[in-house]
């Protein structure tokens, strides 16, 4: 279907099953039972029918079901939803799906209005315990290059990867960072060792978004928290971490498309620095165009790269519902290797090691 359409009930319904699996793919049994009911309601006629009745978009790469659960949890976190809060873990309730789902239903009706505006709004995660994928691979750049980093982050959100190099890591049995940094990222790692002993040093950090979100506005966090699992408290506690970081180390965003930023910034080489150009689980909200102009830039980039100018492309990118792929291209030479593979909010990394 076409990204401007409005879906029909029956593709709204199986978009939010396909959702409902991954919730379940990525520990939240809250969200999965919750998106099942909505399913089995749109398909009824009920509320969330008529919600979702015309609104227009792709439901699933739009990600329709977390918009509605996304707007629903950020009432709750602002207190203004009290009869939800008892099942809402992130507010100190109990997790239950059975007995939440009449009050959410009673909540749509009484505030329908309310929740159709939060199905306009995208859906901007910034998973901060993603840095555990992509540190190894910063790591990688590093050791085979001898270069500080250039970094370039497509689909920033807030930022808040960023400033990978600057958090605290337990990756299974290996340590790396600061153990004075306020976030700590933790994760099961199973493969060989990542290059822990590379000097990792940030020359520079860009990103570019085209709504990119300033966390220094209680708003903004406050719906950057609402895209987290309310069951999920760890989850909660690094962001809240993360984003009290950024406050103080503002980083820098540009409010553009990522192709627009990739045609400006590998322009030309830039010597002494290692180009890292890098994104997570952005691919897919990219559209098909821009897609294969980033990657024409990327590569004609690439062509020109030299030992004093490496181009690196490192991603964290949807494989399957369950996990994405760490994938890693370096210039000279320009071989595409895969790295390994990692839980989509960070739980766990298996680590290949080979590759570029």
């Amino acid at each position: 279907m076409s990204a401007a359409q409005v879906p029909t009930p029956a593709e709204v319904a199986s978009a939010f099953r396909f959702q409902a699996q991954g919730c379940r793919d990525t520990g939240s049994a809250l969200y999965a039972q919750l998106l099942d009911a909505a399913a089995e309601d749109t398909e009824r006629g009920g509320v969330v029918a008529r919600l979702v009745a015309d609104w227009s978009g792709h439901p699933v790469l739009d990600a329709l079901g977390l918009r509605l659960l996304g707007g629903i949890h950020r009432m709750v976190l602002a207190g203004s939803a009290p009869r939800l809060a008892p099942y809402y873990p992130s507010v100190g309730g109990v997790a239950d799906a059975a007995a939440l789902w009449p009050e959410l239903v009673a909540l749509m009706e009484e505030r329908f209005e309310e929740v159709r505006a939060a199905l306009r709004e995208r859906v901007q995660t910034n998973e901060v315990a993603r840095a555990a994928a992509l540190l190894p691979g910063f790591l990688r750049i590093a050791a085979r290059t001898g270069l500080q980093l250039r970094l370039l982050e497509l689909g920033s959100s807030a930022g808040l990867l960023q400033f990978a190099d600057r958090y605290r890591y337990e990756l299974g049995p290996h340590r790396w960072g600061s153990e004075a940094s306020r976030v700590k990222i933790r994760a099961e790692w199973d493969g060989p060792a990542p290059d822990l002993a590379a000097k990792l040093e940030v020359a520079s950090r860009l990103g570019c978004d085209p709504n990119p979100l300033e966390t220094g506005d209680p708003a903004v966090a406050l719906r950057l928290q609402s895209f987290v699992w309310p069951e999920q408290l760890e989850r909660m506690a690094l962001l809240r971490a993360a984003i009290g970081f950024a406050q103080g180390a503002r980083p820098r965003i540009e409010p553009i498309g990522a192709a627009r930023f990739l045609a400006r910034e590998l322009a030309e080489p830039v010597r002494g620095v290692a180009t890292v150009v890098f994104h997570s689980v952005v691919w897919w909200y990219i559209p098909e165009a821009e897609r294969a102009e980033i990657v024409r830039l990327v590569e004609e980039a690439g062509a020109r790269a030299a030992a004093d100018a490496p181009l690196a492309w490192l991603r964290l990118e949807g494989a399957t519902t369950r996990e994405a792929e760490i994938r890693l291209s370096l210039w000279p030479g320009g071989a595409d290797g895969l790295l390994g593979t990692a839980h989509y909010h960070g739980r766990w990394v298996r680590w290949a090691g080979a590759g570029s």
